[in-house]
Formats: C-alpha cells, structure tokens, sequence
C-alpha cells in the first residue's frame, strides 16, 4: 500500500469463456502499467468449465505482492453506483441483481469467488459497467411504461460498458488538452458495442438500455429491435420466448445479416461484392451514424469523437465510413491519419481529425484496467 491506495491492483476481467487477470501498477500509485498478467479459460460450471482453483492460484502467485483487487461486474442495478468493498453481504446482494444480467452476472461472481478463494486476506473492490451511466438524467433513463412497472422491477435505461466509456472520455479530455466542458461521443465498437455521451466527464445517454441487447448492430446481437416485432413473432410464429431470447443474442446482429460477426470477415466479402456483406456493413453504419448524431443531440453539439474497442481500434475502414456521414456535427476523419497503425505513432492512442474539421476524433485503446485500477485506489485510499 502506500499513502493514497494500493500500489500493485489486481484487475479482474470474467468473460463468456476466459478470465483475464491483470496487475496494474508498480511501485506508485500513480503507474498504471500492467505488470503481469495472465489469461486462462473460464473458471468453473458458471462460467463454462477451463481454468481450475489450481490454475488460477498459480497464476496469481506467479505475480508477486497484490495489494488490492478489482472485479469488473456487468450489473449494479441501482443498488450499486459508485466502487464497492466487497463483503458478504455485498456479495449476497451482487447474486440478487443476477436475472437483470443473467449471461454476465454469474460468471463476475465465480471469478470473485474463485480469486478470493486465492487471495482471501486481500481487500477486493467491485467495479460496475454500468455506474458510469447513473448520471443519466431521468429523461433519457425513463422507459414510456406504466409506472407501476418500473417502479416494480426497475425498469429502466442502466447502460453498459461504462468502465470503457469512462476511461476513453477521460482520455480524450487530456489529449484534447481540454478536460472541462468537454462533448464526447464514445464508440465502444467491439463484439458488443455501445456509445456514450459524456458532458464535463459524466455520461449523460447511452445506447444500451435494459439489458445489452439495446442501442447498436453488434456481432452476433441485434440491437434495437421494435418490440411489435417481437411479440408478433411469438404470437403469430408461435416463437417460445427462450428461442426468441437466444436468437436475439446469438445468431443476429452482423451474424444474422452475413453469416458471420468478425467485421474483419464482413468488410472483405464487401470489397468483393459480397451482397450480404455490403448489406451488413451498410446497416452496422447507418445504425451507427444515426446513434452519433443522437448521442450529439442530448449534449447540445459535439467536440470529440472517440473511437475505441476492437472494431473502433482496429478497423481504419469502419471510422472512415462513420467520419464521412457526420461532416453536418462538424467531424471529419483524414485519411492519411486514420490509416496508421498504433504502432506508427507515439502511444497507444492518436489523432484522426481531418484538416480543418471542428471536431475532434480520436482512437484510444480500451483500457479498462486502467480505470478500475483508478477506482480501487480512489475508494481504498
């Protein structure tokens, strides 16, 4: 430890099918570099069997001193919005939010279970995707339903991916070298995707809604859908409701449009003419221009334009089609820029805004170790 939080911070990432584990930090609280780290396959029946309780130790072990760790968790519901020391009757309470994320919820909790199991005498901090978006105003977070609904189950707008949204927004402020009054639209553009808009630091609408399903194309996830659409499926294709929620996750999005949910894949077929993949890319960008600009609207107008995620990182194609349908908010994507690759520019993170536009555009990697490295040693310093 040292005056003002832990040092060494063990990061916690459970996945659909690995668990990542990361050391941020080194002798100061002030680095946030990795310094070890480790991916196995996923640990015990919740989270689809790999990596034992032996696995697991040994790598933690194999890193040296930990002062604290942090567990990234899908769901706070509204009982969590803000880093939480882990207790049992924290943990009880993380179990009770798990039918609000039934996929993501047990597999955060066994990978707690198991690294506490390891490192049991070690203070361990919970660390929510979706507290970032409690600053959501009532007006964007308020579904149109009865209020005896959501006041019943909660109903409401939570928003994901805010450990990225919230890293990726402050980023920007600093390269921007502007970290007050700053609009940001983040595009966290990965197998699942989302975007923020963040004002003065905090997020103030999201593209996410209930539940990850919501908001843009993803990978193998629709995205908004019109709910009529469903329920004439079920009433009308007498679709069971389990068929509809599995296929809704898993076989739509970029896989129900082409076949395939690697935007790698997609873009290829489409420079070859591929029909479906034309299509799928065309769709994944409407979607994905229109959200830009309404995620601009709830901020009043835009400053910076933060691509991030591994389509947002990695696909030079997909920021230059997006820039080019958002010249009216002011962003412009030069291509020369946007072309290079991080490693041929100092950093991790650069700048693809086009000469002369207003906006400013940036790719920043995904960090959000970083930030809940940053979050463990703010509530346990």
């Amino acid at each position: 430890m040292t005056a003002s939080g832990p040092a060494r911070v063990l990061v916690v990432n459970a996945g659909s099918s690995s668990l990542k584990l990361r050391v941020v930090g080194g002798t100061t609280e002030t680095s946030d570099e990795v310094t070890a780290g480790a991916d196995l396959a996923a640990v015990g029946g919740a989270l689809g069997g790999g990596a034992d309780a032996t696995a697991i130790k040994e790598a933690i072990e194999s890193f040296g001193p930990i002062d604290a760790v942090g567990h990234r968790v899908v769901h706070g519901g509204t009982l969590y919005t803000s880093p939480v020391l882990v207790t049992g009757e924290v943990r009880q309470r993380l179990e009770s939010l798990t039918d609000l994320a039934p996929l993501h919820q047990p597999k955060s909790l066994a990978a707690l279970d198991a690294v506490s199991g390891v490192l049991p005498d070690t203070p361990a901090v919970a660390c929510f995707d979706t507290a970032f978006h409690a600053t959501i105003p009532e007006s964007a977070a308020t579904y149109a339903l009865p209020a005896e609904w959501r006041a019943r189950w909660t109903l409401r707008r939570y928003g994901f991916h805010g450990l990225s949204h919230a890293y990726v927004s402050h980023r920007a402020g600093e390269l921007a070298g502007r970290p007050d009054g700053l609009r940001v639209v983040s595009c966290h553009l990965g197998a699942g995707a989302s975007l923020a808009a963040v004002h003065d630091g905090r997020s103030v609408d999201t593209t996410m809604g209930f539940t990850p399903l919501d908001g843009l194309v993803m990978a193998t996830r629709s995205g908004s859908v019109d709910p009529g659409l469903v329920l004439w499926l079920e009433e009308h294709a007498r679709t069971p409701s389990r068929e509809l929620a599995s296929t809704l996750e898993y076989r739509s999005g970029l896989t129900g449009l082409t076949g395939t949910g690697d935007m790698r894949e997609v873009l290829t077929r489409a420079a070859a003419d591929d029909p479906k993949a034309v299509l799928g890319r065309d769709v994944y960008l409407h979607r994905l221009r229109a959200s830009i600009a309404s995620m601009a609207a709830a901020m009043d107008g835009l400053d910076v334009l933060v691509f991030t995620g591994g389509v947002g990182e990695n696909s030079a194609e997909i920021r230059l089609r997006a820039g080019a349908g958002l010249g009216f908010l002011g962003a412009g994507i030069d291509e020369a820029r946007n072309a290079a690759k991080p490693g041929d520019v100092e950093g991790e993170d650069w700048e693809i805004t086009a000469p002369g536009a207003r906006v400013r555009s940036f790719v920043i990697a995904a960090r959000e170790d970083r930030q809940i490295a940053a979050e463990v040693r703010s509530l346990l310093g």
